[in-house]
């Protein structure tokens, strides 16, 4: 039986070789034409189409704004385009493989900022194999009213279908039933653990810096993995090859401030071979609650208002070392600061942040074969710290990545594409760090529990042309990770397929199996500070996730809208929670605090989509379903005595509305409507008084029912905003005065539900109120955004 199966699969393997690199199915020699497409001033243009007409070809530029397509040998007229910018037709002989660079000029129609949008169009959409992606306009970002007048990336993602946010403002995202650390947040291919600032309120993303975001909810890359939910893919912008530039804005409660140009001469007008970023932003909370303070520090019956303040720092380069070879490297820095001292000598600092660094080399040996190497550092950590007289406390951890990666895209004719590569990732975390002691040393403990793991990867995925009518994508991903002597490994098969009925309507299928090998340690439903990631180890198993997705999706009018109806079934082992009463902080036994279950999650995704024309936006309805079970086990009766509930982020409805409309040349209004089930709660059934032996008076007990049995009320909110642009100074070439009003018809919505004690004129207890406590009213806002 060996002796034969050897060579029946070298004959297999002999075979598919030869299928991949047959010509296709045109006659005669064909020849690659590849290249770069970007703006004037040298930026990429992801997303671009490069076509050509005559062949009923063409093929999209990707995130650096590489293309390549295979044609036959002769004439050809080529037509690059992309919304915003003029497109440019060029006649190309095509006699041997040829590279060429096209440079688009921003559309003179286009009045106020160009901005470089990781975009595709609607057509490119219905023609891709993916499902459940959703590539973020930052224009359409910038323009949307925003929370204190503060653009956010990330809640402007929870405007989409299949996206649920973690609680009132907050930028947590919850994908089609997963939760927050299910979710791979990547800038630059560097991972970010945590994408917060202000305990979740804003986000790390600085708009400015950002040249394109893709969210994936399902049919997730074979170069994707670590995580079960989605994938957050960040692009930095890499800046203008062209002139110096500042872009800046001064708003509310921050000020930010972008300043980028050329590296290295230009020859003859041309771009320069390298070009670079730098963007920084800071909130100013701390300058206001500092005067207040000061002014107020002789008074005793004064409690002072704790100080805090975040920034960030964005930073990224470029060079092109010959036509073959272009570096690249990015930087970040942020910190979230909070202190608090006041005179009884009680004195609280807490700070938190992450710090990544990312360099990558892109290496073309062919036109049709194109290398990215890159080495990254990501850290984050928090430190927490209070002095009470001679007595001090500090508790910090940290998780820090070390990873090397290499990708490879192939083009071995025009009906295959494939994508291999290899990563891997030495973690290293600080569970828990704790020094405590007194200032004369009398009294000192500490503790330092720490963890060291490897994560790698492998992977190979093949887009097929079968037919005009039919694409196909498979791949594979064999993943391992090991701490100690503990090891695991699991293959991940991902598999798409798109069906198009005709130019106007495609059916797709999609299936993917994830594994994620690092936990964040949490006794809280939104991801704070203070959460702990852990590695997987002898009795802490990796989290496993299947999704299947299918979906149908329509061009309607004319092509200016785009329709899709998606439907999707998740199912996941080994999920984590926590035992009732875990010690997660600094524990050498934390294994033993864990609890594993099963969950499940469904629904269907109806989302409506206009980019074009004066009036731009769209609409998404979401009804889904989203259960968890923890069975008896550790000793315990598991959660909710081992039957299914609802985790806090599950919402039966969910319905956003978003609406641009340019009423003229230098005015735009925007407005978003949001309307959500409420979010499922434990409240108290009813309670019982009891009174100890020689107690003063009878105390109330709570009586809870099973877990989350109860829903807030649901929630809903109206945001508006406009868009001035005012005319062109000799200081700014661009300008503008951004107003928006959060939460326009002042709903109050619940943020959670607290009970208070009725007693009647003899101070006894006849009654519990329930009472319900909202964070953000109505609340206007004006930011002026320039550039010169």
């Amino acid at each position: 039986m060996s002796v034969l199966f050897l060579p029946r699969s070298l004959s297999l393997l002999c075979v598919l070789l030869t299928l991949l690199t047959l010509p296709g199915r045109a006659q005669g020699p064909r020849y690659a034409l590849s290249g770069t497409v970007r703006t004037a001033a040298g930026e990429a243009l992801p997303g671009a189409s490069v076509a050509v007409p005559a062949l009923s070809t063409g093929v999209a530029a990707d995130e650096q704004g590489v293309f390549s397509l295979e044609l036959p040998a002769g004439r050809h007229q080529v037509v690059v385009s992309f919304i915003g910018y003029q497109s440019v037709t060029r006649d190309v002989n095509l006699t041997r493989d040829q590279r060429l660079n096209f440079g688009l000029n921003a559309d003179g129609n286009e009045l106020g900022e160009v901005v470089v949008e990781g975009s595709v169009t609607l057509e490119q959409k219905l023609k891709s194999t993916q499902m459940g992606v959703e590539s973020l306009s930052i224009r359409e970002a910038k323009l949307l009213p925003a929370l204190f007048g503060e653009v956010d990336i990330l809640k402007t993602l929870q405007l989409k279908p299949g996206v649920q946010n973690g609680g009132e403002g907050t930028s947590g995202l919850f994908v089609r039933g997963g939760s927050s650390d299910q979710n791979l947040v990547l800038v630059d291919n560097a991972l970010v653990y945590n994408p917060n600032h202000l305990f979740g309120l804003f986000s790390v993303f600085n708009s400015d810096a950002v040249q394109s975001v893709d969210l994936y909810k399902s049919g997730f890359p074979a170069q994707f993995g670590g995580r079960l939910s989605s994938v957050v893919d960040v692009k930095l912008r890499a800046g203008s090859r062209e002139k110096i530039g500042v872009t800046g804005g001064m708003g509310l409660i921050s000020s930010r401030l972008t300043v980028e140009g050329p590296l290295g001469r230009a020859a003859g007008g041309t771009p320069a071979k390298g070009s670079f970023i730098v963007s920084v932003r800071r909130t100013y909370f701390d300058v206001f609650t500092r005067a207040i303070n000061e002014r107020n520090a002789g008074d005793e019956n004064y409690d002072p208002i704790p100080d805090y303040f975040f920034y960030d720092l964005n930073a990224k380069a470029s060079y092109r070392l010959g036509d073959k070879d272009e570096v690249f490297a990015t930087g970040y820095l942020g910190r979230d600061v909070f202190g608090f001292a006041s005179p009884n000598s009680f004195n609280f600092d807490f700070n938190w942040g992450n710090t990544l660094g990312v360099v990558r080399w892109q290496h073309t040996f062919t036109p049709k074969l194109i290398a990215n190497t890159s080495v990254s550092v990501t850290d984050y950590q928090y430190q927490l710290g209070n002095k009470l007289d001679q007595f001090s406390f500090n508790l910090g951890s940290t998780i820090r990545d070390y990873t090397g990666r290499v990708d490879l895209d192939w083009l071995p004719n025009d009906r295959h594409s494939l994508k291999l590569g290899a990563v891997v990732t030495q973690h290293r975390f600080g569970v828990g760090r704790l020094q405590a002691g007194s200032e004369d040393n009398r009294i000192s403990f500490g503790a330092d529990v720490r963890y060291r793991g490897e994560e790698a990867g492998l992977y190979v995925s093949d887009n097929f042309k079968a037919s005009d009518k039919l694409q196909l994508e498979g791949g594979l991903r064999l993943s391992g990770f090991q701490s100690g002597t503990d090891r695991y490994a699991g293959l991940e098969p991902r598999a798409a397929a798109r069906y198009a009925l005709n130019d106007r309507t495609s059916f797709k299928l999609n299936y993917a199996l994830m594994y994620q090998y690092v936990h964040l340690v949490t006794n809280s439903g939104a991801t704070l500070p203070t959460d702990i990631w852990y590695p997987s180890r002898l009795s802490v198993k990796p989290q496993r996730s299947q999704q299947v997705s299918t979906g149908v999706s329509f061009l309607l009018g004319g092509g200016k809208f785009l329709l899709t109806d998606e439907a999707y079934y998740k199912w996941g082992t080994n999920q984590i929670d926590f035992k009732d009463g875990a010690q997660l902080f600094v524990n050498e036994e934390l294994d033993g605090e864990f609890l594993f279950g099963r969950g499940q999650s469904y629904g269907n995704e109806l989302y409506l989509e206009k980019k074009t024309g004066r009036t731009t936006g769209w609409l998404g309805y979401t009804l889904a379903w989203t259960t968890r079970r923890f069975p008896p086990q550790r000793g315990t009766t598991g959660i909710n005595r081992g039957e299914a509930y609802f985790p806090s982020y599950d919402r039966r409805h969910n319905l956003t509305a978003v609406l641009i409309h340019n009423l003229t040349e230098r005015v735009s209004l925007t407005a978003s409507f949001v309307y959500a089930s409420g979010a499922p709660t434990t409240l108290p059934l009813g309670r019982f008084a009891y009174q100890d032996v020689g107690g003063t008076e009878p105390q109330a007990v709570p009586v809870y029912p099973d877990r989350n049995t109860y829903r807030l009320i649901p929630y809903h909110r109206l945001d508006l905003g406009l868009v001035w642009k005012l005319k062109p100074t000799r200081l700014f070439s661009e300008s503008d005065l951004t107003f928006s009003v959060y939460n326009a018809y002042n709903r109050r919505n619940a943020y959670f539900i607290f009970f208070d004690t009725v007693r009647d004129a003899n101070e006894q207890i006849v009654d519990f109120k329930a009472q319900q406590v909202s964070l953000f009213p109505v609340i206007p806002s004006v930011t002026y955004n320039f550039h010169f």
